[in-house]
C-alpha cells in the first residue's frame, strides 16, 4: 500500500511553505467529471474544516485571491508547466497582487486528483501544504480547480493576510 501510494505522490520542494508554499502531485484517477465551481468549493470547505480542528480561525474565500488561483491553474492546464511560476515568469506574488489583492500568504499547487476530500487529505499529509493550510494568520482563501484538455486536474490554493 505505501509503495502504491509513493508511486502516485510526487512532492517538490520549492520555496519554504511559509513564502511560497510547495508542490504536491498525484497520477489522474479514472472517476467521474466532478465540476470546477464545486471542486473548489469542496476545498474551501475543507480548509476551513481542517483549520478549525486545528486551532485556527476559517479563512474566507476572496474572489480576488480565487481569480489569481484559477490564473495559474490555468496556465499549467493549458501547458502542463507544474510549477508556481507562471506566464511570463509570474510568481504567486505578482499573480495575487495584479489580482487586487494587497497580501499575499502562500500558495499551494497540485494536480491529478479527482475530488476536493483528496486534495485537502494530501496537502495535510505534507509538512509545506499543512504549514500554508493551518498559518493561523492568514484571513482569506481562493481556489482555483481547472482541467486540461486531457482531463487532467490542476489545482491552485491561495491565501491571503
Amino acid at each position: 500500500m505505501r509503495t502504491q501510494i509513493s508511486k502516485r505522490l510526487a512532492l517538490i520542494a520549492m520555496i519554504p511553505a511559509t513564502l511560497l508554499g510547495t508542490v504536491m502531485a498525484a497520477a489522474p484517477a479514472n472517476a467521474a467529471v466532478v465540476s470546477e465551481a464545486k471542486l473548489q468549493g469542496d476545498i474551501a470547505y475543507l480548509t476551513n474544516k481542517q483549520r478549525l480542528l486545528n486551532g485556527c480561525k476559517s479563512v474566507h474565500v476572496d474572489a480576488r485571491l480565487t481569480t489569481a488561483a484559477r490564473v495559474q491553474s490555468t496556465y499549467m492546464a493549458r501547458t502542463g508547466a507544474f510549477s508556481h511560476t507562471g506566464a511570463a515568469g509570474s510568481t504567486f506574488v505578482t499573480r495575487v497582487k495584479a489580482a487586487k489583492y494587497p497580501q499575499p500568504a502562500g500558495e499551494n499547487i497540485a494536480y491529478g486528483f479527482r475530488t476536493g476530500v483528496d486534495v485537502v487529505k494530501a496537502w495535510m499529509a505534507s509538512p509545506g501544504h499543512r504549514a500554508n493550510i493551518l498559518n493561523c494568520k492568514a484571513k482569506t482563501v481562493g481556489v482555483g480547480a481547472v482541467y486540461s484538455k486531457s482531463g487532467n486536474l490542476y489545482y491552485t490554493q491561495e491565501f491571503g493576510y
